[in-house]
């Protein structure tokens, strides 16, 4: 053992020995409890960032720790290899998007590596190669089968600068999930997945796993889904035999209705445009064209809209009221026409003051009907609001409805609606079908052929994978890149064998990633995606982590798609995913002046700055001495803030990065990088470091047995020890990582404070010490896995290592870890007057003698008369004395 810590050496030395001895290669074994430790798999962009290195940081953590808790651990990696950036590489640079990821694996494989990540290496999956890509056709064509896919001409999300269509979930906001650009619509034929079939099992199955996914991401998903009960209610147009549906979650405020508002692509509204006025036409035309700048035109815009010459007439009131087009009414949502009760809606009140339209109170709140004396309410709230009254109350104004309230008013009149023929009870979702076509070349190809005579025809089973080409024309503009490639759109038809040409359209690269944690588990199977018995054995995976960003999409689409493999037989459960942990982002601090009106970054390594004791900056400035402006915000290399992770792992070694990420703070919270932080890793390495070293020849010679009696400092040490172990475990099964890192400094700090020197110390201190160190080494292993080896390596004195010589983690004694003595503190008529150090359990008549000794007790009795002793064991002592 080397008298000094050479991170470089020690890293290069155990990896390789991980390598060789294949330490966390894994099978299936049945006599071990199984743990499946899985992080979001990245995409081969061509360089880890911070983030990627937290992120797979705590779940190497995890994985080692459950290795030494004596599970089979699978603990798998892979690359999420179709996308975007591939296509866009070749675009602009003229490189092969094959090529450019290939490469780009290749580095950041090394990049893991260089980390020490326990990955097994034999289960590496790679989304672009045909050997996966073929069962995601596969998958398409099952799918096919079942009804669940379809294809059909709708306006679809376009992001024009990518050229490309997205889901609703990718162009949330109006926003291109992956380019930032603003979403326009588009006429096109696309294929969708029926998402919608499983949104009752989306929602009801959450059940299953809310004690193991964070609330807010659940929260995402149920928003998204919006599962809405009402009713559907028929508007019959006057001197018409048309009707209008709206569906409704308040038909309780049916009779404070002022108006029907419709969407500008409504079928009424289009049948109808020779009926009305040149302005009318206008307008609805200038919304149409909104809309293409905006996909969520409910969040995006001021309301906005005109009358029609239409007129409806509630069915429950048989009042006259207006039919308007609104900018908020979208088509695709609901039935593209609600019924605009301003008085109850604050969207609606919104529109109906912009407009001067008529307001209606029909609910009042359940207070009024509840205080006898109405003289003090201001009577013009209750039926002249100021503002929309949104909740619940009682229905005052409806009819025979009046005086119900609105919970049995709603269940009785969708039932009334029913039995009169104009409406019924309903469910709808705001979730709508996952369009899964994309105008790209990078990506698994749509395996449909179209035939003249047969039309759409799937692709054989035999015939798979429908492998890409080797290159297409890109250009980046509209259709696929595939369109333009002869050799592959032309091809048979397999049904009749005439001349037929493929789908140009390949599949969303969510698709990939919806299943490729079943692929690990059985990763060349040439003929099924993976073997049931094999995948029953390993999944539902244990620990998922990765960011929630991908709440609404990869986290989604990922539980539709077990339920689907559940209806095809191929797993028995309805949920993938056991526990969910979302890490936050990994922040940096910028630099940066804005006098051009622009700001313009500088590299940190640039900038003079001065920090106040608590790390915070007080000021920052450049070269010249000129003042900068400073902010926290995410990491970029445009930004200046970013930070390369070969660089911290060459200056500071892979050890000392990981335990700073996992120290800094809490997994769940943003992370601000501080380079003094990972050096402070560095100093707590070399100490432990240096403490072994001084000790390890003593210490292989440590007692086996536990002696009987021991020092009071040894006993000290155990004590710490046993409370280290029951912290750390207790905070590795709730996935806290910053505070078992600030244990084991506390116990390193105690094994420093130990004054025998390793010649002087005698069986009972080396018992103690070895106990102490040894549980230091196993328990610092999953946050510094080769320093870990290496001091281990040297206590047991072989490079077998941890793994391979089955070594566990330590458990604590619960009667060791309990303390000699508890601090008592001594109470005067309920105040705090002095503290007195008792053996634990000490028994109440000595904690009184003990109390009344006290010269600080003494002092403010004073020959003042005690009414009472009040004894609580362990906690408290407290005197009642006459003042």
């Amino acid at each position: 053992m080397d008298e000094k810590y050479f991170a470089e050496k020690i890293e290069e030395k155990w990896q390789k020995k991980w390598a060789e001895s294949g330490a966390f290669e894994t099978e299936i074994d049945d006599t071990k409890p199984k743990f499946y430790q899985l992080e979001m798999l990245p995409y081969p962009s061509g360089n880890l960032h911070m983030g990627h290195v937290r992120n797979y940081s705590i779940g190497d953590a995890l994985a080692w720790y459950k290795r030494l808790k004596g599970f089979n651990v699978l603990h798998p990696i892979g690359w999420d290899s179709f996308g975007q950036p591939a296509e866009d590489a070749a675009i602009k640079r003229g490189v092969n998007p094959r090529d450019w990821t290939e490469a780009n694996i290749e580095y950041m494989r090394g990049q893991l590596q260089r980390l020490g990540l326990s990955y097994d290496w034999r289960r590496e999956i790679f989304a672009h190669r045909p050997d996966y890509y073929k069962f995601d056709q596969w998958f398409f064509l099952k799918m096919l089968e079942m009804g669940l896919a379809y294809k059909r001409a709708t306006q679809v999300n376009w992001c024009p600068v990518d050229q490309t269509t997205l889901s609703n979930e990718q162009a949330s906001g109006g926003i291109c999930w992956r380019c930032g650009s603003q979403v326009t619509k588009k006429d096109l034929e696309q294929w969708f997945f029926k998402i919608t079939n499983y949104a009752d099992q989306l929602l009801d199955d959450m059940a299953e796993i809310e004690t193991g996914w964070a609330e807010k991401v659940l929260k995402r998903q149920r928003d998204w889904i919006g599962r809405s009960e009402g009713a559907f209610i028929d508007f019959a147009l006057k001197n018409s035999g048309e009707k209008v549906r709206v569906f409704t979650t308040r038909v309780d405020t049916i009779f404070g209705a002022n108006a029907i508002v419709l969407a500008a692509e409504h079928p009424i509204i289009e049948a109808h445009l020779a009926d009305f006025s040149n302005e009318t036409c206008a307008t609805i035309e200038k919304i149409k064209a909104d809309k293409l700048k905006v996909v969520d035109r409910e969040d995006e815009q001021e309301k906005e809209g005109i009358p029609t010459s239409l007129t409806a007439i509630n069915p429950f009131s048989g009042e006259e009221i207006p039919v308007w087009v609104g900018n908020y009414v979208m088509m695709e949502y609901g039935t593209g026409a609600v019924m605009s009760v301003p008085a109850h809606d604050e969207r609606d009140f919104e529109f109906a003051k912009k407009y001067d339209l008529p307001l209606k109170t029909v609910i009042e709140p359940q207070r009024h009907r509840d205080t006898e004396d109405l003289e003090d309410e201001d009577e013009s709230e209750i039926h002249s609001p100021q503002s929309a009254m949104t909740e619940y109350g009682v229905l005052i104004n409806s009819g025979e409805w009046s005086g119900k309230s609105s919970e049995d008013a709603t269940r009785e009149m969708a039932s009334f609606s029913q039995e009169k023929g104009f409406g019924e009870p309903a469910v709808t979702y705001r979730l709508r079908d996952w369009g899964v076509s994309r105008q790209r070349f990078w990506g698994a190809p749509i395996p449909v052929i179209y035939c003249d005579e047969c039309g759409v025809v799937p692709v054989p089973y035999e015939q798979l994978p429908v492998e890409l080409p080797e290159s297409a024309p890109f250009t980046g503009v509209g259709e696929s890149p595939l369109a333009r490639v002869e050799e592959f759109i032309n091809t048979t038809c397999p049904q009749c064998g005439v001349k037929a040409r493929r789908e140009t359209d390949t599949m969303d690269t969510f698709v990939d990633s919806c299943w490729y944690y079943f692929r690990y588990t059985d990763p060349k199977d040439a003929e099924m995606p993976f073997a049931p018995e094999v995948a029953a054995y390993w999944m539902p995976v244990d620990q998922y982590i990765g960011g929630d960003d991908h709440a609404v999409m990869h986290l989604i689409y990922t539980r539709f798609w077990t339920k689907v493999m559940r209806d095809l037989g191929l797993v028995k459960f309805d949920e993938p995913v056991n526990r969910l942990l979302t890490q936050g982002m990994v922040i940096g601090e910028t630099f940066f002046n804005d006098s051009s009106g622009k700001r313009v970054y500088f590299p940190s390594s640039t900038v003079k700055v001065e920090r106040d004791a608590n790390g915070k900056i007080v000021s920052a400035t450049d070269t010249e001495g000129k003042s900068l402006k400073y902010a926290v915000e995410r990491m970029s290399k445009s930004k200046g803030n970013g930070v390369d992770p070969d660089e911290m792992v060459r200056i500071y070694g892979a050890d000392a990065a990981r335990l700073f990420v996992l120290f800094a703070a809490p997994a769940e919270n943003e992370l601000v990088w501080n380079e003094a932080g990972i050096e402070g890793a560095v100093r707590f390495l070399q100490r432990v470091y240096r403490f072994v070293w001084r000790w390890h020849a003593q210490l292989k010679n440590a007692p086996k047995d536990e002696p009987s009696e021991f020092s009071a400092q040894a006993r000290k040490l155990r004590r710490k020890t046993h409370q280290t172990i029951k912290r750390i475990t207790e905070n590795f099964e709730s996935l806290q990582f910053n505070t078992p890192v600030a244990a084991l400094m506390e116990l390193s700090n105690e094994l420093g404070d130990f004054k025998v020197e390793p010649d002087e110390a005698n069986e009972c201190d080396l018992y103690a010490i070895n106990e102490a160190v040894r549980g230091l080494v196993l328990m610092l292993t999953p946050f510094a896995p080769h320093a870990a080896e290496e001091l281990f390596a040297n206590l047991v004195g072989s490079d077998k290592g941890i793994l391979k010589s089955e070594a566990r983690f330590p458990e604590f004694r619960e009667e060791l870890a309990k303390a000699d003595e508890i601090e008592i503190p001594i109470q005067i008529n309920g105040k705090l007057r002095s503290r007195v150090l008792a053996a634990l359990d000490t028994p109440r008549e000595d904690l009184e003698t003990m109390t009344l000794a006290n010269e600080k007790v003494k002092e403010f009795i004073n020959g003042r008369q005690i009414v009472k002793i009040i004894v609580v064991p362990n906690r408290l002592v407290n005197i009642v004395i006459k003042n």
